[in-house]
């Protein structure tokens, strides 16, 4: 009888293979939005506190306004450039009817400035 001195990870290969083929099948249909996800509802919020803080604000048809003036895109990344205190608290005011990648465009531009401190205002829904 012939003594095994190896493991055998040919099974374990094929098995990485099949959760592999899972796990990308799976993220390609939530990138694709087939996977129906419905989103919870704020039912209680939380109190923040009145700091001096930069109003941004996107309305149903997609229109950003900063401090309450119009800005497309590219002036609101020049006027959050000069901002030099990184810490200034964000107020995100988002229409329900806005298209999400509204909301995504500004929320990433607010990450690559290094503007963390941000809030996001919605209404209370009562339970």
């Amino acid at each position: 009888m012939k003594v095994l001195s190896q493991i055998n990870v040919i099974p374990f290969i094929d098995i990485m293979l099949v959760l592999l083929a899972v796990v990308l099948t799976t993220a390609t249909f939530v990138a694709e939005g087939r996977i129906p996800i419905e989103l919870p509802q704020a039912k209680s919020v939380q109190t923040i506190q009145h700091r001096e803080a930069l109003e941004v604000n996107i309305d149903a048809s997609g229109a950003i306004y900063l401090q309450g003036r119009y800005v497309d895109i590219a002036l609101l990344r020049k006027s959050l450039i000069e901002i030099e205190n990184k810490s200034t608290p964000v107020r995100l005011r988002v229409d329900s009817e806005s298209e999400f990648s509204h909301f995504v465009a500004v929320i990433d531009l607010l990450k690559q400035l290094g503007l963390n401190q941000v809030s996001i205002i919605a209404h209370q829904v009562d339970a």
